[in-house]
């Protein structure tokens, strides 16, 4: 009679223990409140999901939530004053990077109020501007997500792609209101925004926001990967021409004509999304540029860029203290 009742106990316990970051084992007692935890089933299921045999049953389960309710009523009507309640954010924000993707920087449930600050960067050489697009939701790709606002930070000194770094601050009151600020470290040249309606979202809302995001995790992670593996690859790539470019006559024409070739070839597997594809002529390249340090070490070179390999540290476009390549419009200053 109450089989599809007791069914639908598991679900919010599994999604608490997954907002937590917890499992089963880390759970050390289960404190049981309402009156349908008299319920033996209930407590049996208890035991199973949690693992554990370790009810506090010595509560009485209906006058706590009574006593809740009425503290909860004074708190709001300023008669206690000696109980603080802590208030999360119900969805998590972030911004849109490169390759359409959502880079969250303040999770879902996280105390507010709350600050966090991350480091970013340009997606294409000389960028002058760049676009934030402020995020809320829990799906992987930004265009599935909630647009909160959109700002532009102008006047970014012309440099290699991955060079710039724009550092992306959020800060969520206790009234859930959201400022975010982008500051060029190089210049000091700031931008921001105020956001009020961050939190003005319904609990129906959330929840089908949240739902929706449940239902097409498995898609979103397969979209997110591909998009990775597509980031990684033309960052590889960038970092490869680029030495090239710089070592001239110094690779022989031999390794030379054998990396373009594996260029041409991840160039094209670019263009499709067969991830395993792309990820095969990836290592390809990596395989081959490897020639590009031996000729730097048979002729003695040592020039900056050259060191750090494809996708390392080196400078004139690599990541530095976490940069994370960023996706933003580019727009010209003398139009």
């Amino acid at each position: 009679l109450c089989k599809d009742l007791f069914e639908r106990l598991a679900a919010p316990c599994e999604k608490a223990l997954a907002d937590a970051k917890l499992k089963p084992s880390d759970v050390q007692e289960i404190v049981m409140v309402g009156g349908s935890i008299r319920i033996p089933k209930v407590q049996e299921l208890a035991k199973k999901i949690f693992q554990t045999d370790n009810l506090d049953k010595s509560i009485n389960p209906d006058e706590v939530v009574a006593i809740g309710a009425a503290i909860q009523g004074g708190v709001l009507m300023g008669d206690v004053k000696n109980v603080v309640l802590l208030d999360v954010t119900p969805l998590s924000l972030g911004v849109e990077t490169l390759g359409g993707v959502m880079t969250k920087l303040i999770e879902r449930n996280t105390t507010i109020p709350t600050s966090k600050k991350e480091i970013f960067s340009t997606a294409q050489d000389n960028q002058n501007a760049v676009t934030i697009v402020v995020l809320q939701g829990e799906r992987q790709m930004a265009a599935d997500n909630r647009v909160l606002g959109r700002f532009d930070l102008q006047g970014i000194a012309a440099a290699p792609r991955g060079v710039p770094q724009v550092e992306v601050e959020f800060s969520l009151d206790a009234n859930g209101i959201l400022n975010v600020m982008a500051t060029e470290k190089a210049t000091g040249k700031k931008q921001e925004i105020k956001i009020t309606g961050s939190s003005g979202i319904s609990k129906e809302e959330v929840e089908r926001m949240r739902k929706d995001a449940e239902d097409h995790a498995t898609a979103d992670k397969a979209r997110r990967e591909l998009v990775d593996t597509k980031n990684r690859a033309e960052q590889v790539a960038y970092q490869v021409k680029k030495q090239l470019e710089e070592m001239g006559a110094k690779v022989p024409a031999e390794s030379r004509n054998k990396i373009e070739s594996a260029l041409s070839n991840l160039d094209d597997k670019l263009k499709g999304d067969d991830q395993a594809a792309i990820e095969a002529a990836l290592n390809n390249l990596m395989n081959a540029s490897g020639e590009l340090q031996q000729a730097a070490g048979a002729a003695g070179a040592g020039e900056p860029g050259a060191a750090g390999g494809p996708g390392g540290s080196a400078d004139g476009g690599a990541k530095k203290d976490d940069v994370i390549d960023a996706e933003y419009e580019v727009t010209d200053e003398k139009k």
